[in-house]
C-alpha cells in the first residue's frame, strides 16, 4: 500500500479512504511530513482537472471559479458533494493549526534541551576540576606514603644496628662474666687450699686469724663451674631433681664454663637451663619421649564421620568432592588420610568398633539436621563430651526456616557450646544450599588438619608448598644430612606400643640388675638380655627406659627397636645412621654425615667417643632384637671394641639366634613367668571385662600354666585376651578347652585366626581377612588402610575397621607409621604357616602388591610408599629386569636417596649385578634421555634436582670425577633457567665444592664456597641458617688445610648464627617432630588432673619462659599450680616449685610485690615440708633475698 503520506490529498488535507476495503478504508491522520503530501495532493488535483476538461459540456462551471469546478470534477468520480469538500478544507485548516502548535512545542523542547546541555556542560567542567584536585591530593598522599615507608625502613635499619650493638655488648659482657667467674673459681680454689693449710696449722697448735669472723660470705657462695660440685649445694642449682647439666656442658668448647643464672625452678629435663641455653634445652627434648595416645603420633589423619538419614546428601557430597582433596593434601605432606564412616547401625552391631574408631581418630565430624537418632547419642557423647585429649571436633548443623531442631539435637549443641574452649569443638550452623554448607565444612576441616593436627602455622599455604618431598623438611634445614622422618615416627610408635602393657610381668627383679649395670665401673662389655620369642624383652627395655628418664634425666638414652627381619628397622646402616644423628644432635654438631655404610661404621665410634668426652652423665645405647639384623656381627662390630668409660650398651637377642661370640658377655636371661603370676595375669584380664572363672576353670588354668612355653609372657597375654573375648561372646567353656590344647604361642595364634574366621558369617569376609593378612605378610613395611580400600573396592570401611579391631585386640595387628603391621614376629610366622605354605601363594600376593604400586607409580608422583615397597618386592620376586627398570625411574631413586636409604639403594643395584661405574653410566644415560623431553621452567628445575641428586649419590659412592659432571650440569641449568644470583645456584655451588673438598682440590672448593656464601648473604641476609652452612663448610675446609685460626673464626660465626636461628625455630634436626611434640604436650595436659600432667604444664611454662614468651609461660605455670593444689594439696613441695616459678616470672616482669608474696608462700611451704639444710629451701631464700635487694 505504500506509506500513509501517499494517500493524502494536498489541497484539502482530507483523509483518503483505502479502496481495497469494501466499506472504505480506515481514516489515516496526516503525518508530520508535509512536502510529500503536497506533491500527492497537487497530482490529484491535476488528474481531477484533466478529467473535468474532457467531460465539460454546455452549462458547466467556468474554470476560474476558485477552482471549484476542478475540485468538483475531481471528486465527482468518487461521488463527493460540495459539503464534503468544505469539510475537507476545514479539516485541513484544523490540521494546519495542530501542526503549527506541534512545531512550536518542538522548538521549545529543543531550546530546553539546549539549556540543559549547557547546564550539563557546566557541571562536567566542575566535576573535571574536582577530579584534577583529587588527583593532585592523591599524588600528595602517595608521596607522603613513600616518605613514611622510607622513614620506616630507616628506622628498621637503625633498630637492626641497635640490635647488633646490643648483641655485641651482650657478648662482651658474657666474656667479661665468664672471665670473672673463672677468677672467682681460682680464688675459691686458693681459698680452699688456704683453709686446708689453716686446718693443718691449727692441728699443730698454731694460732691464726679465724676467717669465720670476717664479713665475707664466700663460704655461702653458690657460683660453681659447670659440672663442678660445690660444698654447699649438693644438687643442681635450679631444681629439686637431677638436671641436664650434662647437656649444658656440650658447648664448653665454644662458650666456656656454664652457670645457672635463671631463677626458674625446674624439675625434670629442663633444670639448670637459662634463656641463653634455650637451644640446649630443645636438644634435650629429643631424649624425652612421653607416651602419647596413638592418634597424636600416628602418621595418619583419621577423619571419623557421623551422619543421619537427613544429612546423608551432605555426607555423600563431602566424600565425593572433598575427601579426595584432603587425601591429596595429606599425602603431599607425607601423611595418610582416611575418611571413616559406618552405615546407620540400627542393630548397634558396630558399637564397640565405632567407639574404638572414635578413640583413635584425629578428627570427628557430625552432620545433623533436625533430629538425632538415639543409636547415635552414645557416639556423639563419646566424641564430643568425653574428649579428654581435647582432639579437634566439628559439628555441621543444617538449619531450616520454620523448623525447630529436636530436643536431643539442641541439647547436644548446647553441651558442646558450653565446653571448655580447649576441647576444640567447632559448630557450623548453616542455612541454605547444602553444597555451600559442605564446602564450608571442608574449609574448616582443611584448616584443622593443617593447624591443629599437623601443626603448620601458616594454614593458607598451598599443599604443593608444604613438602613435595613427602613432608620431609627442607634439605637445607638439615645441612647435608639426609633424614627420613618416617623412620623416627616408627621408632616413637614402637617404643610407645612396647611400653603400653599395664602388666609388669614380674620385671621388678630385672630392673635392679639393669641399674647395677649402669652404676658398674668401666670398662664392661655390653649387657645381653636373652630370652625366647615373646618373653617380654621389648617390654622390659621400654619400661626400664621410662624409669631411667624419670629418675635420671641427665642420663642420655639412645634406643632402637628392631621389627621383623627384612623390614626397614632391621637394616644395619639405617640403625647406625640414626644413632649417629642422635649423637650429633646432642653434641650440637652441624657436620655433614656420609651415607656410605662402611664409613658410617667407622664414624659412629668416633662420634660416641666425642660425645662421651663432653657428657658428664651416663650414655646408654639400647638396641632391641638386634639378632634380627642381617649379618649382625659384621655390621655391629663396634660392640666388641672397648667402649668409653661412661657409655653402657644393652642389646636383646633370642636365645636361639644369639651370635656365638656374644654369649660370653654379661647376660640377663628372662625366665618364663612362674605359674602363679601367669594365672594372676589371665584372671586380671578376665576381671577387666567383668568375667569370673569358676574354681574348676582356675584349677585347670593353674595346671596348664606349668611348662616354659605356656608361661611365656606373650602366650599368657594372648591367652588372657582370648578368654576375655570368649567371655563376652558367651562361649567361654569352648574357647577355654581349645586354648588348653595349644601348647605354644604359634598354635595359640592359629586358634586366634580360626576363632576370628568362625565369628564371620560371610565367606567373602573370611576370604578378605585371609588376603589382607597375606598382603601385610609379604609387604616390606606393612600396608595402609587406604591402600587396602583401593585394592579391594568392594570392601566397606565398616568391614575393614571391624576386622582390624578384632585382629588388633588379639595381638595380631598393630599400627606403625600409619601402616598395618604384625604386633609380634610369632604372629607373622603364624600367618605364613596357616595361609602361605606354598611359595607360589607368596609370589601371587607379592605380584598383587607389585601391580598396585606399579599402577600408582604410573598415575601419581612418586611417593615414599611406592619407593619403599616396589623395588623391595621386585627383589624378593627375583625380577632383576623389572627391578632394574624401576631403579632407572629417576624419581624412585631420588626419593630413596633423599630420605637417606642409600644402603638400600646400593643393595638393589648389587642384586641387579651392576657395579658402581655401570650404575653411574646408566643413571647418566637415563638423565640425558629425560632431558630431551624437558620443556618449561618447572621441568628444567626438576631436571636440575635430578642431576644434583645423581652427583651427590656418586660422591657418596666415591666416584668423585664422575660426580662433578652432573653437579656442573645442575649448576648450568639453574644459572640459565633462574638467575646467577638465585639461592638454588648457591646450593649447586655448595654441592660441587663438597666434591672438590673430598677430592682434595681445596683451591677450587674455597672459591666455590665463597661464591655460594656471597649469593646466600645477598639472598637471605647475614643471619640465615644457609649462611651458617657455608661458614661451617669453609671452617671444615680450612681445618683440612691446617689453617686452624681461620677455621675457628668461621666456626664461631656459624655457631652464633645457628644458635640464634635455633632459638627462633626450635631445634636443628627434626624440627617437625619437636614442634608436634610441643603441641602434643599441650594436648595431653587438657585431660584429667594428675601429678604428671601438672609436671608437664610446669615444663611447658619453662619452655615458653626460655623463649621469652612470658605471657604464655604465666598461663601454663598458673595451671600447673592450680592442678597441683587440687591433686597434691596446697602444702605439697611441688606447689612450692610452681609458686617459685611464678615468682621468678613476676620478678622478670618487674612485678616485685607479687613476686615477694609468691616467694614467701613457696618459702613457707618448703620450711614446713623439707629439712632445714635442703638445697631447695636455700634456693628460694636466696632468690627472695635478691628480690629484696632489688626492691630497696
Amino acid at each position: 500500500m505504500g506509506t500513509a503520506s501517499s494517500l493524502v490529498s494536498p489541497a484539502g488535507g482530507e483523509v483518503i479512504e483505502d479502496t481495497y476495503g469494501v466499506g472504505g478504508g480506515e481514516a489515516c491522520e496526516i503525518p508530520v511530513e508535509v512536502k510529500p503530501k503536497a506533491r500527492l495532493l497537487r497530482s490529484s488535483f491535476r488528474r481531477g482537472a484533466g478529467a473535468g476538461a474532457a467531460g465539460a459540456g454546455p452549462g458547466s462551471l467556468p474554470r476560474g471559479a476558485g477552482g471549484g469546478g476542478l475540485l468538483g470534477a475531481s471528486f465527482k468520480s468518487t461521488g463527493s458533494s460540495v459539503p464534503e469538500l468544505e469539510y475537507a478544507v476545514a479539516e485541513y485548516e484544523r490540521l494546519k493549526k495542530e501542526y503549527e502548535i506541534f512545531r512550536v512545542s518542538k522548538n521549545q523542547e529543543l531550546l530546553s534541551m539546549g539549556r540543559r546541555e549547557a547546564k550539563l556542560d557546566t557541571e562536567n567542567k566542575r566535576l573535571r576540576a574536582e577530579l584534577q584536585a583529587l588527583q593532585k591530593t592523591y599524588q600528595k598522599i602517595l608521596r607522603e606514603k613513600e616518605s613514611a615507608l622510607e622513614a620506616k625502613y630507616q628506622a628498621m635499619e637503625r633498630a637492626a644496628t641497635f640490635e647488633h650493638d646490643r648483641d655485641k655488648v651482650k657478648r662482651q659482657f658474657k666474656i667479661f662474666r665468664e672471665t670473672k667467674e673463672n677468677e672467682i673459681q681460682d680464688l675459691l680454689r686458693a681459698k680452699r687450699e688456704l683453709e686446708s693449710k689453716l686446718q693443718r696449722l691449727q692441728a699443730q697448735g698454731i694460732q691464726v686469724f679465724d676467717p669465720g669472723e670476717s664479713d665475707s660470705d664466700d663460704n655461702c657462695t653458690d657460683v660453681t663451674a659447670a659440672g663442678t660440685q660445690c660444698e654447699y649445694w649438693p644438687g643442681g642449682a635450679l631444681g629439686s631433681e637431677p638436671s641436664i647439666g650434662s647437656m649444658i656442658q656440650l658447648q664448653q668448647s665454644f662458650r666456656g664454663p656454664e652457670f645457672a643464672h635463671s631463677s626458674i625452678d625446674v624439675e625434670g629435663p629442663f633444670a639448670n637451663v637459662n634463656r641463653d641455653d634455650w637451644d640446649i634445652a630443645v636438644a634435650s627434648l629429643l631424649q624425652v619421649t612421653p607416651l602419647f595416645s596413638h592418634s597424636l603420633w600416628s602418621n595418619t589423619v583419621r577423619c571419623y564421620l557421623i551422619y543421619t538419614d537427613e544429612t546423608q546428601p551432605e555426607m555423600d557430597l563431602f566424600l565425593k568432592d572433598y575427601s579426595p582433596k584432603l587425601k591429596r593434601m595429606c599425602e603431599t605432606m607425607g601423611y595418610f588420610f582416611h575418611a571413616v564412616y559406618f552405615p546407620i547401625d540400627v542393630e548397634n552391631q558396630y558399637l564397640t568398633v565405632r567407639k574404638w574408631e572414635i578413640e583413635k581418630s584425629s578428627l570427628v565430624i557430625l552432620f545433623i539436621h533436625l533430629t538425632l537418632p538415639s543409636l547415635l547419642l552414645e557416639d556423639c557423647e563419646e566424641a564430643f563430651l568425653k574428649n579428654p585429649e581435647g582432639k579437634p571436633r566439628l559439628i555441621y548443623h543444617r538449619l531450616e526456616d520454620g523448623k525447630v531442631s529436636s530436643d536431643s539435637v539442641q541439647q547436644l549443641i548446647d553441651q558442646v557450646a558450653n565446653l571448655n574452649k580447649t576441647n576444640k569443638a567447632k559448630i557450623i550452623d548453616h542455612t541454605g544450599d547444602p553444597a555451600e554448607g559442605v564446602y564450608k565444612t571442608y574449609s574448616y576441616v582443611e584448616k584443622i588438619i593443617k593447624q591443629d593436627i599437623l601443626g603448620f602455622e601458616n594454614t593458607d599455604l598451598d599443599t604443593k608448598d608444604l613438602g613435595s618431598e613427602d613432608s620431609i623438611p627442607e634439605e637445607d634445614d638439615f645441612g647435608d644430612v639426609l633424614w627420613d622422618i618416617h623412620d623416627e615416627q616408627e621408632q616413637m610408635e614402637t617404643f610407645q606400643q612396647a611400653s603400653n602393657s599395664a602388666h609388669e610381668l614380674g620385671f621388678e627383679k630385672y630392673y635392679e640388675r639393669l641399674n647395677d649395670l649402669v652404676a658398674a665401673p668401666a670398662p664392661i662389655p655390653p649387657l645381653l638380655i636373652s630370652g625366647g620369642p615373646g618373653s617380654g624383652k621389648s617390654l622390659l627395655l621400654s619400661k626400664w627406659i621410662q624409669l631411667q628418664q624419670k629418675n635420671s634425666p641427665n642420663t642420655l638414652i639412645l634406643s632402637h627397636f628392631v621389627g621383623r627381619p627384612m623390614s626397614t628397622s632391621s637394616e644395619s646402616s639405617l640403625i647406625i645412621k640414626r644413632l649417629t644423628l642422635k649423637l650429633m644432635q646432642h653434641s650440637w654438631s652441624v657436620s655433614a654425615l656420609t651415607l656410605d655404610p662402611a664409613k658410617l661404621l667407622e664414624e659412629f665410634p668416633r662420634w660416641l667417643e666425642k660425645l662421651s668426652a663432653r657428657h658428664q652423665g651416663s650414655i646408654i645405647i639400647i638396641i632391641d632384637s638386634i639378632d634380627q639384623v642381617q649379618q649382625v656381627e659384621k655390621h655391629m662390630k663396634w660392640l666388641i671394641d672397648p667402649l668409653p668409660v661412661n657409655v653402657r650398651v644393652i642389646v636383646s637377642v633370642n636365645v636361639e639366634t644369639c651370635p656365638p661370640a656374644w654369649r660370653l658377655w654379661p647376660t640377663l636371661h628372662l625366665d618364663p613367668l612362674n605359674p602363679k603370676d601367669a594365672k594372676s595375669i589371665i584372671i586380671a584380664e578376665c576381671h577387666s571385662v567383668d568375667i569370673k572363672l569358676s574354681k574348676e576353670q582356675e584349677k585347670k588354668l593353674e595346671r596348664h600354666c606349668r611348662s616354659a612355653a605356656t608361661c611365656n609372657a606373650l602366650y599368657v597375654t594372648l591367652f588372657g585376651k582370648m578368654i576375655a573375648c570368649a567371655g563376652r561372646s558367651g562361649n567361654l567353656d569352648k574357647i577355654l578347652h581349645q586354648c588348653f590344647q595349644c601348647q605354644d604361642t604359634v598354635s595359640l595364634y592359629r586358634l586366634v585366626l580360626r576363632s576370628i574366621q568362625e565369628s564371620m558369617t560371610n565367606d567373602m569376609d573370611k576370604e578378605l581377612m585371609k588376603q589382607i593378612l597375606c598382603l601385610i605378610n609379604v609387604s616390606h613395611n606393612g600396608v595402609s588402610e587406604s591402600e587396602l580400600m583401593e585394592l579391594y573396592p568392594e570392601m566397606s570401611w565398616a568391614l575393614l575397621t571391624s576386622l582390624i579391631h578384632s585382629l588388633h585386640k588379639l595381638c595380631l595387628l598393630t599400627y606403625g607409621c600409619g601402616l598395618l603391621k604384625f604386633q609380634h614376629l610369632q604372629a607373622w610366622e603364624t600367618v605364613r604357616l596357616e595361609y602361605m605354605e606354598d611359595a607360589t601363594i607368596i609370589s601371587s600376593y607379592r605380584q598383587k602388591l607389585i601391580n598396585y604400586f606399579t599402577m600408582q607409580l604410573s598415575q601419581d608422583p612418586v611417593t615414599w610408599r611406592s619407593a619403599d615397597e616396589l623395588p623391595w618386592l621386585f627383589q624378593q620376586q627375583g625380577s632383576k629386569q623389572r627391578l632394574h627398570d624401576c631403579l632407572l625411574n629417576l624419581f624412585v631413586s631420588q626419593n630413596l636417596y633423599k630420605r637417606g636409604h642409600f644402603a638400600e639403594l646400593l643393595s638393589y643395584w648389587q642384586f641387579v649385578g651392576k657395579d658402581k661405574s655401570a650404575m653411574a653410566a646408566e643413571y647418566f644415560d637415563s638423565l640425558k634421555q629425560y632431558e630431551k623431553n624437558c620443556e618449561g621452567e618447572e621441568n628444567m628445575m626438576c631436571l636440575a634436582d635430578l642431576y644434583e641428586t645423581l652427583g651427590r649419590f656418586l660422591k657418596d659412592l666415591g666416584l668423585l670425577s664422575q660426580a662433578v659432571v652432573p653437579l656442573q650440569r645442575s649448576l648450568e641449568i639453574r644459572e640459565t633457567a633462574l638467575d646467577p644470583d638465585h639461592p638454588r645456584v648457591a646450593q649447586s655451588l655448595h654441592q660441587l665444592a663438597s666434591v672438590y673438598v673430598q677430592w682434595k682440590k681445596f683451591g677450587n672448593a674455597e672459591q666455590l664456597y665463597k661464591q655460594a656464601l656471597e649469593i646466600s648473604e645477598n639472598a637471605y641476609g647475614a643471619d640465615h641458617p644457609h649462611i651458617a652452612r657455608e661458614l661451617e663448610a669453609l671452617a671444615t675446609l680450612y681445618q683440612k688445610q691446617n689453617k686452624y685460626e681461620q677455621a675457628e673464626h668461621f666456626r664461631k660465626k656459624s655457631f652464633k648464627i645457628r644458635q640464634k636461628a635455633t632459638r627462633r625455630k626450635g631445634n636443628l634436626y627434626g624440627f617437625a617432630l619437636l614442634r608436634r611434640r610441643a603441641l602434643q604436650l599441650e594436648e595431653l595436659t587438657l585431660g584429667k588432673d594428675t601429678p604428671d600432667n601438672a609436671r608437664t604444664l610446669n615444663e611447658l611454662g619453662v619452655l615458653y619462659y626460655l623463649q621469652n614468651n612470658l605471657e604464655t609461660a604465666d598461663q601454663f605455670l598458673k595451671r600447673s599450680l592450680e592442678m597441683r593444689e587440687r591433686v597434691l594439696g596446697p602444702d605439697h613441695p611441688d606447689c612450692a616449685q610452681s609458686l617459685n616459678n611464678l615468682a621468678a616470672l613476676c620478678n622478670e616482669m618487674k612485678q616485685y610485690d607479687k613476686a615477694e608474696e609468691l616467694y614467701e608462700r613457696a618459702l613457707d611451704i618448703r620450711r614446713r615440708a623439707l629439712a632445714p639444710d635442703h638445697p631447695s629451701l636455700a634456693y628460694t631464700g636466696k632468690h627472695l633475698a635478691i628480690l629484696y635487694k632489688k626492691m630497696l
